[in-house]
């Protein structure tokens, strides 16, 4: 029984959460691989743009709550993600036009992209605080928990009871179908396959005759799309601050460098690697080992490596790593 316990202490604080993360992580990660693959620069705007359009996504979902609109059970801003994706789309589409389509004229290196980038990652933090307020802003409605910790110590007699909350579950299952939508795109249809083309030989695939602007509009919309859906889950999971997207950015392009970058399955198999690692380090495992060990033997300490303060800093030691010993990363990507 104390193995079962120890079990569901983990299944509670470190693999569904870390499952959840990891989702969450390899949806922003993929955005930011297929513009470095694609586009050819590294884009540090991007967490902000998964806030503006989880920013766009929460205005709608306020908006339809006050009009009494609801998803029974699960979360309204389900129903307000389409808007969300299009108000994103609408941003990235003009940021482009307006500022990087500039630079790919005048074939700018690719640091020089990345300085823009920054650039417009500022301007986007202070219009998405302008707008909402740099406060948290909560929007999940609906239920809270498809399993309840007390209901399943009720079912199994056990001394530990799994909680599984409907946003952990929502974020598994539109990441799963997000992923399966996107590989499909990208392997079946004739876009698809001339993005991939475009990505692996820009001169061979404009000899083939395939238009450049508009590949970049199809990866600024997949792109828009998967931003604001990692941002949206995000937020329903922990909640909405804008400068916890920014802070985000570092575990993102942790994810897709260690995948290994322009490699869509790098980016999920980075993803899960970052959130496992932040997760499993930063967890005290005090109850764990109380349950595990001899009464005599059981930590009086929290049994801690890191503390939740430090987060951020296990992404940034790992992707150290990677860097310096495989720089590819783990799915064998682009090189920095």
């Amino acid at each position: 029984m104390d193995f079962l316990n120890a079990i569901i202490v983990l299944l509670n604080f470190v693999i569904v959460p870390g499952i959840a993360y990891g989702s969450q992580l390899a949806l922003g990660a993929l955005g930011v691989t297929l513009i470095y693959g694609i586009l050819r620069f590294s884009n540090f705007a991007h967490g902000d743009t998964m806030a503006f359009g989880a920013m766009v996504t929460i205005l709608v979902t306020w908006g339809l709550q006050g009009m009494g609109v609801s998803f029974g059970p699960l979360p309204t801003a389900l129903l307000a993600l389409p808007f969300g994706i299009l108000g994103c789309a609408l941003l990235v589409l003009f940021t482009d036009r307006t500022v990087y389509r500039f630079y790919r004229k005048q074939k700018a290196e690719p640091v020089i992209l990345v300085i823009v980038s920054m650039g417009v990652m500022f301007i986007m933090n202070g219009i998405v605080r302008l707008i909402i307020g740099p406060d948290d802003q909560r929007f999940a409605d609906g239920e809270r928990f498809i399993m309840r910790a007390r209901d399943f110590k009720e079912m199994t007699g056990l001394a530990e009871g799994l909680a599984l909350r409907t946003s952990q579950v929502i974020t598994v299952v539109t990441a799963i179908i997000a992923v399966a939508l996107l590989f499909w795109f990208l392997n079946k249809t004739r876009t698809g396959k001339s993005m991939r083309a475009y990505s692996d030989n820009e001169d061979l695939a404009l000899l083939s005759g395939i238009n450049p602007e508009r590949v970049v509009v199809y990866t600024w919309l997949i792109v828009a799309a998967l931003a604001t859906t990692a941002g949206v889950l995000y937020g329903l999971d922990k909640s909405f601050k804008p400068f916890t997207y920014f802070q985000l950015l570092l575990p993102i392009f942790a994810s897709a460098i260690v995948g290994g970058l322009g490699s869509p399955i790098g980016a999920i198999v980075g993803g899960f690697v970052i959130a496992f690692a932040e997760i499993t380090i930063t967890y005290p495992l005090k109850k764990v080992l109380g349950y595990l060990m001899p009464e005599s033997l059981e930590p009086d300490g929290l049994v801690q490596l890191l503390t939740t303060d430090y987060k951020f800093a296990v992404s940034f030691a790992i992707l150290i790593v990677i860097l310096l010993f495989k720089p590819t990363g783990l799915m064998k990507g682009k090189a920095l």
